[in-house]
């Protein structure tokens, strides 16, 4: 781990400069996304910004490394936490369009073993706004089993709900992926992982993974060892959120651990999808306009109006705070805007990435970095959003 003594002789920001492309427009967001790294705010990060559906901002600097021995490169990939959790939903939503599921549909009618514990009756939509009541597992499970698809999918469909699903939502912050990647498997018999890349990541060129493959580490960041910023916004956890992320044991996985083979190679669609910020911006620059990317259908406008229409708002039993959800996505809500226009739509994932897309300014946005820290929506974030609305 890198100690504030050797700090000072690795290499300093601006031996790894911003690059990439940048409309004059937005000059300012560029000189501040600079900064950020001289302030320490960020090691290696990448952001991208989609206008319209074309590309206004395609910046990317620093180190995919702690060493600061590996620049950030264009194609650099890193662990985006739970922004993965909304690109899952929109192939639940690709499968809705094309009558392969029906997202008011029993889970069990796909997935008969899920048909145990009072689950009979779970709706597909509950899975994506949270509400089908299975944040997490109440039996011990072995170190490790978030490495076993078929062990998490067998604890989840026995697992007693929480709380009668449909009634209250609380964040599946683990078990989402699981639940949202078995139901895939069940309706067109592929891995998420390999769906992905079959719907949307080749067709679309979208840059953006359930699971990589061993050539891809040597453009793959490490995730650092975790800060606490400051301007940390957070609830103290309670015991069913420190359960779900205790059961399996390491299910947290700390630095480290996911820069593994093993890790990098599994499919944790909740929290270990890797990407890059163009491959947000592409993909929510189609969801902010027509739904399309350089002719590739992502979803149909109806489609994307269904998925961003709010399902719940109020106290989420698993964090104990306010929050707002969709059918797959995170929406705007006062306490965690995503810009000034209240219908704006996508997810955070841990320390800070974020993908969302507005449809009224038709701004599809990407930011993924490799600082571990706790939380999602951190200042620097926030203040880069700033700047691109008042540059429109």
């Amino acid at each position: 781990m890198t100690t504030p003594q050797s700090r000072a002789a690795l290499p300093s920001p601006a031996d790894a400069p911003v690059q990439g492309d940048c409309d004059p427009r937005f000059a300012a967001v560029r000189e501040v996304f600079q900064a950020n790294f001289a302030a320490g705010s960020e090691t290696g990060a990448a952001l991208a910004v989609h206008l319209h559906g074309e590309p206004v901002l395609d910046l990317w600097g620093g180190w995919r490394d702690a060493r600061h021995s590996q620049p950030w490169q264009r194609d650099t990939l890193v662990c985006c936490y739970s922004v993965g959790k909304a690109v899952a939903a929109i192939l639940v939503w690709r499968l809705v369009e094309r009558g392969a599921l029906d997202i008011d549909g029993r889970v069990a009618d796909w997935w008969p073993e899920f048909a145990q514990a009072g689950k009979e009756d779970v709706r597909i939509r509950w899975l994506l706004s949270h509400q089908a009541g299975l944040p997490a597992i109440r039996r011990p499970l072995p170190r490790g089993s978030q490495l076993h698809w078929e062990r998490m999918c067998a604890a989840l469909a026995a697992q007693e709900p929480w709380w009668p699903p449909g009634t209250a939502h609380g964040y599946h912050s683990n078990t989402q992926g699981f639940l949202i990647g078995e139901l895939i498997r069940r309706a067109t018999g592929a891995r998420i992982g390999a769906f992905l890349q079959q719907e949307i990541g080749q067709p679309a060129e979208i840059d953006f993974h359930f699971g990589t493959n061993p050539e891809d580490d040597a453009r793959t960041a490490d995730i650092l060892p975790m800060q606490q910023p400051p301007d940390l916004l957070r609830s103290p956890p309670n015991p069913l959120q420190l359960l779900a992320n205790r059961n399996p044991p390491q299910i947290e996985t700390g630095p480290g651990s996911q820069n593994s083979r093993e890790y990098r190679a599994a499919e944790f669609p909740s929290t270990n999808g890797q990407g890059n910020a163009r491959a947000l911006a592409r993909l929510y620059g189609a969801l902010a306009t027509d739904g399309a990317v350089d002719g590739a259908q992502i979803l149909h406008p109806t489609s994307i109006a269904r998925a961003a229409a709010e399902q719940v708002y109020g106290l989420d039993r698993v964090l104990g705070r306010r929050t707002r959800f969709g059918s797959g996505f995170q929406l705007a809500m006062r306490e965690r805007p995503l810009g000034p226009n209240p219908e704006t739509f996508g997810h955070f994932g841990g320390g800070g990435s974020l993908g969302f897309a507005d449809r009224k300014a038709g701004i599809g946005f990407g930011y993924v970095m490799n600082q571990g820290r706790a939380g999602w929506q951190h200042r620097h974030v926030r203040r880069l959003i700033d700047l691109l609305y008042e540059a429109l």
